[in-house]
């Protein structure tokens, strides 16, 4: 049985080929940091590490590809994303980490396939590739960054729901189309971050 660290190497050295230069560096900005984080907060270092290697696996696919994938393997194709395929890489990359890749663990899958959206009631790997995914050191443009870097290494959750607020607020301003995922987890951090407070 090849070592998982030889397996890691193996899926960076595949993301090279399959990603261009800049989506390659932010896949490692993002394996970096999900490697942190995991560190910081007592997860499997691997299982964050594979899932922020794959996470964009399928983001340098053209948009009838990732469309003809979801035909063929009946991945489920909601009215947002087939207006804006683009938003499916997470769907088709789940989807490819198990197929060609062999992650066969389904919380490295569930990171990966909830990594743009995010889902109410994530586990602490699927957070932490999340968060990774916005605050990795590449980042530039996001609002709030600094401070939701600093955050992100002492209140996880807090983190992740103002990532969540940031993004909707942008999505809004520049009239793009909001995933219903991303206002379902939203509105679950939301409430839960209420009745946190209430205690």
């Amino acid at each position: 049985m090849e070592s998982k660290s030889s397996n890691l190497k193996k899926i960076r050295r595949s993301m090279e080929k399959a990603l261009d230069s800049k989506r390659f560096e932010h896949t490692l900005g993002v394996e970096y940091t999900a490697a942190a984080l995991a560190m910081r907060y007592n997860e499997d270092i691997i299982k964050a590490q594979t899932a922020g290697l794959l996470h964009d696996c399928a983001k340098c696919l053209s948009n009838e590809k990732r469309l003809s994938i979801c035909k063929k393997h009946n991945i489920s194709v909601n009215k947002i994303e087939r207006k804006n395929p683009f938003l499916l890489h997470a769907k088709v990359g789940s989807y490819i980490a198990m197929q060609k890749y062999h992650v066969h663990d389904s919380d490295t899958i569930n990171a990966i396939l909830n990594h743009t959206t995010g889902r109410p009631d994530m586990s602490l790997l699927e957070k932490i590739v999340y968060v990774a995914d916005y605050i990795e050191p590449g980042r530039k443009q996001a609002p709030n960054l600094t401070e939701i870097r600093q955050l992100a290494f002492t209140d996880l959750d807090e983190a992740l729901f103002r990532i969540l607020e940031d993004t909707l607020v942008y999505l809004r301003t520049v009239d793009g189309d909001v995933d219903p995922m991303t206002q379902k987890t939203y509105e679950f951090y939301k409430s839960k971050k209420a009745q946190a407070s209430d205690l």
